[in-house]
């Protein structure tokens, strides 16, 4: 698994939340203006939004093509949307979000007279979210399953396409601001582990074609 995104995220909300608490922690037993048991802005309720970003990892192509690696580094874009729903428990904030990418993440490698391409063309998760507000900004963790939609095409004299559906599981952290009562923004880093299936019937023979990528990505969010 790819931590690299993971720990940078991490890092940026454990230093925002250690310099709140001290520039606003009453040492003489007092309450601290910036950090209170009871949320400053209310979480609560249904959202929905929009969010876009970049993905990165392993194509994983096996048996490997003549010439070729099992493991092939892969990127592209992602664009897409997300609903969810929050519940403020006072200081800390439980929810659930589902969100649906349009993507192009993938590799193309050369085979005998042309190009051999795999790729995700979209993804969706369903994941648990859980957060810490420290004012209006809340730094959180997410988990839960993953699904998507992968192809694997052949360019030659001939345009050949087979598609397959991937499960697997995805894990990220990130950070939300609230601009006005309504809209908030995001910044986000979630893994996505599309496990691997079969793409049969294909020129260069049957492949077990499977996807894991990174991807960081920023949205915003409409609070109902």
């Amino acid at each position: 698994m790819n931590r690299s995104g993971i720990a940078l995220l991490a890092a940026i909300a454990l230093s925002t939340s250690a310099q709140a608490a001290d520039l606003g922690w009453n040492g003489g037993g007092g309450s601290s203006p910036i950090y209170s048991p009871v949320s400053a802005t209310q979480w609560s309720g249904f959202y929905a939004g929009v969010s876009g970003g970049f993905g990165w990892g392993t194509s994983v192509n096996d048996p490997a093509l003549p010439g070729g690696s099992v493991d092939n580094n892969s990127n592209g874009w992602t664009i897409g949307g997300q609903v969810g729903y929050n519940m403020d428990m006072g200081g800390f904030v439980l929810g659930g979000e589902a969100d649906l990418q349009w993507a192009n993440i993938g590799y193309s490698e050369p085979i005998a007279g042309g190009t051999f391409t795999a790729r995700t063309d979209m993804f969706g998760t369903l994941r648990a979210r859980a957060g810490v507000p420290i004012g209006q900004v809340m730094p959180y963790g997410t988990v839960g399953v993953a699904y998507g939609r992968g192809s694997a095409t052949e360019e030659t004299t001939i345009s050949s396409t087979q598609t397959a559906n991937h499960f697997g599981w995805a894990a990220g952290v990130g950070l939300e601001a609230q601009a006005t009562p309504n809209l908030s923004l995001k910044a986000e880093y979630l893994y996505v582990d599309l496990g691997a299936q079969n793409y049969n019937g294909l020129a260069v023979g049957n492949r077990e074609i499977g996807q894991r990528f990174g991807v960081i990505r920023a949205g915003v969010n409409y609070k109902f």
